[in-house]
């Protein structure tokens, strides 16, 4: 199948703005390949340091140059669900690893905090920051020299991203990421949201909020809504780095205990020592970043992914902007309608057909590069089929040519809608993204004078003390990487929806972030620049007019430009008293480093 001039046209202009960059990057991953395992050329003390705790045979294998050695970097604790599973990871590797002849050590952890646990809270504030500490702490791991290959255990939010960059600083090795899988399916998604407007609009008490959100997550395994981290599952399968089905197979099934042997035993073929060599930093290249993006605009994925795309990307030397994404979203129909962009679940969509039969539609519809590398084999084509049990061994089949439930996936002839799930928009307050596959279409444009915050808190007093309940753009600054680190503001989301549910125009304007969880109320976030650097969100006035259209690509203040750019900036982003406590004060160089939110609000580019 061809693939789609649009596609074709920005994957050619991807590659031309980052030939440079990427030249380079290729070029010092190249220069890292040696000659069997790097460890053979160590000095003896350093080796004997290296494999001293070992047991006899792994030492006696470790000694020599043909015996690949494997990381394994995890994520694991057990406070959070997602990662409670991966405990045992290490031991199943390993034996695997072994009976295929080779050997495995667990490398190195790296933090893995939760949005849904820090949500409103100070914790939040060091939650984007905390995907480039784990690209360090990924990269300190893999320092050792010890190592052929890497598989790197994660599932949430920032660490899946922070694993791959820091991957990609050893982009000569190969790499497999290795998932956990969802939890089973709890309170239905539906029922979930209206306790949360109902507790926001006073109606019910904290005892039945509590209830309904320890009803949704329930036990051990990835939250099942389609959020950021479901969004990474489905995204590093459609970018290579998953085995074919892997991604939303639940915890503690034998597929799953399977899957991951199966894991180990693949990265051994694809080192430097075997005949399948393939390191992540070829593998990852323009074609398997823009498969991303389209895989996420076909399925409304996470908004987060507008920033850890743009991140990862640049670690392997390729540009990507905000216009690449509003492009591709022109032409990629919307095939999935899961939570919040409706009530089914990662599981419901997994047993309809799930990725295999989504990346077969995609392929089918030339909207996927089918020729781009992976960790499963030669080309992508080979995750069109789906893993089962086989004498105790995972085997891949073909998958269902159809869906299983046209309410949750559907084929690109039959699509919930004929473009992507993202818009970018832009004017004179800048450039921001907008989540449009939940919103209703008559949603989607409002002109409405501005209330402005400097805080979630602020906006949610006003909204217990009735000063919204009319039509308004809330504008909610100083919420950027530079100010405060740019938390997410799912607290927004319950009052906001139910000053929309009265029937009033609302919509949301700020430089904080939202993520997957955005749902019905407009929102046009991580506005570029933001207040804290300059931006003209500094200068907006409670009353001010604010258009956004999210069809028309519109995001503008209706004060005329002279008036305007006369006006001097409001309020302030936190003073450093402010950046006391709970470890903020740790990240005052990161907050002083860090980059805009188009350039991926890293502090690494």
């Amino acid at each position: 199948m061809a693939v789609h001039p649009v596609l074709e046209r920005v994957t050619r202009r991807v590659a031309e703005r980052s030939a440079e960059r990427r030249a380079a990057y290729l070029n010092r991953i190249r220069d890292a390949r040696t000659e069997g395992p790097v460890r053979a050329g160590m000095g003896c003390a350093n080796l004997a340091h290296g494999f001293a705790a070992c047991g006899a045979q792994d030492k006696l294998w470790l000694r020599g140059n043909t015996t690949p050695n494997i990381a394994i970097v995890s994520a694991y604790n057990d406070m959070l669900s997602a990662h409670q599973p991966l405990k045992d990871y290490p031991d199943v590797i390993k034996g695997a690893v072994r009976a295929a002849g080779g050997t495995a050590q667990f490398a190195g952890g790296v933090p893995a905090m939760c949005d849904g646990i820090t949500q409103g809270r100070a914790g939040m504030e060091l939650s984007l920051f905390s995907r480039d500490v784990v690209a360090m702490a990924t990269a300190v791991a893999l320092s050792h020299d010890m190592f052929d290959g890497a598989l790197l255990l994660g599932v949430c939010d920032k660490i899946v991203p922070g694993l791959v960059i820091g991957a990609l600083s050893f982009g000569h090795l190969p790499v497999i990421l290795v998932p956990a899988g969802p939890m089973a399916s709890g309170l239905p998604n539906a029922k979930k949201a209206q306790v949360r407007k109902r507790y926001a609009a006073g109606e019910i008490g904290r005892d039945e909020l509590l209830a309904a959100e320890a009803a949704s997550y329930h036990s051990a395994g990835t939250c099942t809504f389609y959020g950021t981290a479901n969004s990474n599952q489905l995204l590093m399968e459609v970018m290579g780095l998953h085995l074919p089905g892997a991604s939303f197979v639940p915890p503690g099934t034998p597929l799953r205990d399977a899957l991951t042997e199966a894991a180990a035993r693949r990265v051994l073929k694809l080192t430097d020592l075997a005949s399948e060599y393939t390191p992540v930093g070829e593998l990852l290249d323009e074609r398997a970043f823009l498969n991303g993006i389209v895989a996420l605009l076909a399925t409304g994925g996470s908004t987060n992914h507008t920033l850890h795309l743009v991140a990862m990307a640049a670690a392997a030397g390729i540009e990507l902007t905000w216009d690449d994404f509003d492009e591709l979203s022109k032409v990629t129909p919307l095939l999935t309608r899961l939570y919040p962009n409706g009530t089914a679940d990662v599981n419901h969509f997994h047993a309809a057909g799930g990725t295999a039969f989504l990346i077969g539609e995609l392929i089918d519809a030339g909207l996927l590069h089918e020729d781009a590398r992976t960790v499963g084999g030669e080309t992508l084509a080979v995750y069109r089929r789906v893993p089962e049990l086989a004498d105790g061994r995972v085997v891949w089949r073909d998958a269902a040519s159809e869906s299983g439930d046209l309410s949750v996936l559907r084929p690109v002839a039959e699509p919930f809608d004929t473009h992507g799930g993202l818009h970018t928009v832009g004017g004179n307050l800048g450039r921001a993204v907008v989540k449009v596959s939940a919103v209703r279409p008559e949603h989607r444009a409002i002109e409405a004078p501005a209330r402005v915050f400097e805080s979630q808190e602020q906006l949610q007093a006003a909204f217990a003390a009735g000063e919204l309940d009319r039509d308004v753009v809330a504008v909610v600054r100083y919420q950027g990487p530079r100010a405060n680190g740019m938390p997410e503001l799912h607290r927004l989301t319950p009052p906001l929806a139910v000053l929309q549910d009265r029937g009033h125009r609302v919509a949301l304007v700020t430089d904080g972030r939202m993520s997957g969880a955005s749902g019905a109320v407009p929102a046009a976030i991580h506005v570029s620049p933001e207040a804290a650097a300059g931006g003209p969100l500094a200068r907006v006035r409670d009353g001010d007019v604010i258009r956004l259209d999210a069809d028309k690509n519109l995001l503008e203040v209706l004060v005329p430009d002279e008036e305007f750019a006369a006006r001097e900036p409001a309020g302030a982003a936190p003073a450093p008293h402010a950046w006391t406590g709970t470890g903020r004060e740790l990240f005052e160089t990161f907050r002083g480093a860090v980059g805009p939110a188009e350039r991926g609000a890293g502090v690494f580019a």
